[in-house]
């Protein structure tokens, strides 16, 4: 027979496996309904269908075809007549007189050939014919302040043609062409960054990678002033279109602006943590006004304290260095005191029972103990501060930042901000390889 004690046991049981049942059943059905109630708020309070309508992939995938490729304009003025090659349309990068693209044929009619067994003539009195494979030949011609299209015979105006009475363009994905009473213009895309090593006047452009060899060991002179291998680093430094001296310097004030806010920072900030840590504190108010400190120093961004010490200060790489110092202090105070709270008490009293003073114990005790960590941070916020510094270079008007910021407002050198943005993640790659390096012999030795 059970008794009454097993008899409650048992009913206990069966009540605890029917409350456990009920609730997981619960759970099963309220969790997915929450999550369901927030995915449906964040729509609307978000707009996402407003977004999804506003969206131009077009525009996206323009964008990203001019990162890892450039235009060259054929630019007809026609008002005088002037025939201009230039690439991306900039005067640094246009062609000496006489001179044009192998694709361009110079004379009374300029013959462009594109791609496709496409084709634009620029005829004299303003005309121009178009040859479209599949489409036929477009012929559009100025006629006072408008613009005369002729298409052919049975063809109406397709969807890759924009028509207005001033205007006529055609968008072929890889090349373009527009004409207005004041201009005619053909862009022809094609990969990679054109003159990027050397521009159109230099003696060196065009050549291939063993003719510069060549010139570098062996051949004669191109300039008088200087070797051929000088001649063609002055020609890279110094490039008029990409402007790598300028470009490596801002990649080298930006660096600079994290290394004196992060290390600025630690400097700071191991010190102040000794009074943060309640084990090494002298008074607890000294500890809590310190903590505070800290909280107050990271609790505001770093973008913030850039715009306040912008209007104190004056924009300059020195103020984005200031910025960092100061977040990364609060940072810093924070970490490095818990690190000294945590340490092993055994090895500092093993120093103070040789006698060691305070000094002495904090010396041989405590930093030992917690100096790998503090290197790792200021290493880590050294790499992560770089980044930073792009952003906050951008505000103050100094560094990579600057340039970056730059490029994209002009809205036509996009694969110049690729190439900045390449250099800023090749910059952090090394500098993650080299802090990598000195941890290994840190602590490894």
């Amino acid at each position: 027979m059970t008794t009454a004690s097993e008899n409650f046991e048992t009913v206990g049981l069966k009540q605890s496996i029917e409350g456990t049942f009920r609730f997981r059943k619960w759970r099963s059905i309220a969790v997915p309904f929450a999550i369901l109630s927030y995915l449906i708020y964040v729509f609307f309070a978000f707009d996402v269908a407003g977004l999804a309508s506003r969206a131009r992939p077009e525009n996206a995938a323009v964008l990203l075809g001019d990162f890892w490729s450039y235009k060259t304009h054929v630019t007809r003025d026609n008002r005088s007549g002037e025939v201009v090659a230039s690439v991306e349309g900039e005067r640094k990068g246009t062609y000496p007189a006489g001179e044009s693209p192998e694709w361009v044929a110079m004379g009374e009619t300029i013959a462009i050939s594109l791609y496709g067994d496409a084709s634009v003539r620029y005829l004299p009195d303003n005309m121009a014919v178009i040859n479209v494979p599949d489409f036929g030949e477009i012929t559009t011609q100025v006629n006072g302040r408008a613009v005369v299209l002729t298409l052919p015979d049975g063809k109406g105006i397709p969807e890759w043609m924009s028509v207005s009475r001033n205007r006529v363009s055609i968008d072929q994905g890889n090349w373009r062409f527009s004409m207005t009473p004041a201009r005619t213009e053909v862009f022809r895309y094609q990969a990679g960054w054109e003159l990027f090593f050397f521009t159109l006047d230099s003696p060196f452009y065009g050549k291939s990678v063993g003719e510069l060899i060549a010139l570098a060991i062996w051949e004669p002179r191109v300039t008088a002033e200087h070797s051929n291998i000088v001649a063609m680093i002055d020609g890279f430094w110094n490039n008029k279109m990409w402007r790598h001296g300028d470009v490596f310097w801002a990649m080298g004030e930006t660096v600079l602006m994290a290394f004196i806010g992060t290390m600025g920072a630690g400097m700071i900030a191991f010190p102040l943590a000794f009074f943060a840590a309640s084990n090494f504190a002298p008074a607890v108010w000294l500890r809590l006004t310190c903590r505070r400190l800290f909280d107050f120093l990271r609790g505001v961004d770093g973008l913030i304290w850039t715009v306040i010490l912008s209007r104190a200060f004056g924009p300059g790489p020195m103020t984005g260095s200031l910025a960092i110092l100061l977040t990364d202090t609060g940072t810093f105070g924070k970490t490095f005191s818990e690190a000294l709270e945590n340490i092993d008490n055994k090895q500092v009293e093993g120093i103070q029972s040789t006698g060691a003073n305070m000094i002495q114990r904090m010396r041989f005790g405590v930093i030992p103990q917690v100096l790998p960590l503090i290197l790792s941070q200021l290493l880590y916020y050294f790499e992560s501060n770089t980044r930073s510094a792009t952003v906050i270079g951008a505000l103050v008007g100094g560094g990579i930042g600057l340039l970056l910021t730059q490029a994209i407002i002009t809205q036509k050198d996009w694969e110049e901000v690729c190439y900045y943005m390449i250099l800023v993640v090749l910059t952090v790659m090394i500098m993650d390889t080299i802090s990598g390096w000195i941890r290994k012999k840190f602590i490894k030795g």
